[in-house]
């Protein structure tokens, strides 16, 4: 008895933890750079905790340690982890999901990428009504989602299998990618301007483009952290879909700017499904 209630405390304490570090990562991420101290505020812990903590997410690479502060590290795996991008900003994609929902009709093929928003909007497909609907996808967690839904025809895009992405890519996913014809692609990336997107890995730009050919119209979600911001590989311009939906990024500046380029929705958080 006293090892198995040794044992739950000890879970316990990890799952605490790893909550602790979610929350502190989130933060960092949302506002690129943070101070030991303003974490401790974030995370209700101690200075020697928060520290504990920053050590081992920078040993994971998913924040960078300086002198009096921390900051994410936009082209690493911190946003390039699918476990990790699943819990980020859930909010935001949840309130994306219900809009891009909207756009979607009974009959329609439609092929969704690697963004962990589109898990979230597969979520809701997975809730409605049943209704006839063919869904294509390189994206595991989508695929398993999905699996066995009434009125799904779900088609599985395979090829050299990436686990820190949790998805299929490479010369054969771009290839069958290449060779079908869809109503709508729904998408989205690390980075965006006014003018241009962008993605820090090449292999998922290669499939973000041959989706959006292979599309009759391509949809962007985007929440407020991946705007005014760049990475590595340019992916298309802003022009190059014929909406975004975009939860208030606060920056009337750059709403205005990008809405001359492509058709922006502004999704509030308020009142998601």
């Amino acid at each position: 008895m006293a090892s198995a209630s040794a044992g739950r405390q000890i879970s316990a304490r990890n799952r605490a933890r790893t909550e602790r570090q979610q929350t502190i990562a989130d933060y960092v991420l949302a506002k690129g750079v943070a101070t030991p101290n303003e974490l401790t505020e974030v995370a209700g812990a101690s200075l020697m905790t928060v520290h504990r903590d920053l050590d081992e997410l920078a040993r994971k690479g998913l924040l960078r340690k300086f002198h009096g502060g921390v900051s994410a590290q936009p082209s690493s795996v911190f946003e390039s982890s699918s476990a990790y991008r699943l819990n980020v900003q859930s909010e935001h994609k949840e309130a994306l999901a219900a809009e891009a929902l909207r756009r979607i009709d009974a009959g329609m093929s439609i092929m969704l990428d690697t963004s962990s928003t589109n898990v979230f909007l597969a979520r809701l497909i997975a809730r409605r009504e049943p209704m006839q609907l063919t869904v294509i996808t390189n994206y595991l967690p989508i695929q398993q989602t999905l699996r066995g839904c009434e009125g799904i025809d779900l088609i599985v895009i395979g090829g050299r299998y990436n686990a820190n992405h949790d998805a299929f890519f490479g010369m054969d996913a771009v290839a069958m990618a290449d060779s079908l014809r869809v109503n709508l692609a729904v998408l989205s990336t690390s980075a965006m301007t006014a003018e241009e997107t962008y993605h820090q890995d090449q292999d998922i730009v290669t499939m973000k483009r041959a989706m959006m050919s292979a599309a009759d119209s391509r949809i962007l979600l985007m929440d407020p952290t991946k705007i005014e911001r760049t990475a590595l590989h340019r992916l298309a311009p802003a022009e190059a879909f014929d909406e975004l939906l975009l939860t208030d990024p606060g920056e009337t500046e750059f709403v205005q700017a990008v809405s001359e380029r492509v058709a922006t929705t502004v999704v509030p958080l308020t009142g998601t499904l």
